[in-house]
């Protein structure tokens, strides 16, 4: 079970920190990836890390400006979103994805077997 926080309403230019809480022993066994969907339009997908935490790649629209990470120990995946945009407005969701290949990263929300249930974040002008 995946349980996402850490969205709120915040100015142009501002950072947040998300957070995605994974229950279980298995979490450094997933693939994890952040997904966001604005109001009408297709989930996009924002970044992926792979189950180490070794390998991350980050979608066009946010790369330099957010990163994803992830600690194990804590069961606990982050999006640091920083320089954030009016369009960066959208409901953030992650998803995991067990893999036995550390090297395994995915940008298709398709492949991925698990979601939380999202949070917003909305940004002003």
């Amino acid at each position: 079970q995946l349980q996402a926080s850490g969205g709120g309403l915040v100015q142009a230019g501002d950072s947040l920190r998300l957070s995605c809480a994974a229950s279980g022993r298995a979490f450094s066994r997933y693939v994890m990836g952040w997904f966001r969907q604005a109001p009408g339009k297709e989930r996009e997908f924002v970044a992926t890390i792979t189950s180490t935490g070794g390998r991350m790649y980050h979608g066009d629209s946010v790369l330099g400006r957010f990163t994803i990470s992830r600690d194990n120990a804590k069961n606990t995946l982050y999006l640091q979103m920083n320089s954030l945009k009016p369009e960066d407005t959208a409901v953030y969701y992650c998803a995991g994805k067990g893999t036995s290949d550390s090297r395994r990263l995915y940008l298709n929300p398709r492949e991925y077997d698990y979601w939380g249930q999202g949070t917003q974040v909305t940004v002003s002008s």
